[in-house]
């Protein structure tokens, strides 16, 4: 599903406010815990339940074509 999220890239380094974008939300991968793509990428992806937002890693959390980490 797609869905406004909380994009690591994103994130404002002048001030370190978060930043919304659109990303797809593909499956729930653990506890509370998200395979997501943003701009072609796969990533984990966590939901906050007391703002209702995903947000999703795309800088430390990126995952391999088969969802296990690259490194």
């Amino acid at each position: 599903m797609k869905v406004q999220a909380y994009i690591h890239s994103l994130k404002d380094k002048e001030d370190g406010h978060n930043v919304l974008g659109e990303a797809e939300i593909l499956e729930c991968i653990g506890d509370n815990q998200y395979l997501a793509e943003y701009n072609g990428i796969l990533c984990t992806a966590i939901f906050n339940f007391f703002d209702g937002r995903y947000y999703v890693d795309d800088v430390y959390g990126v995952r391999g074509e088969n969802g296990t980490g690259q490194h």
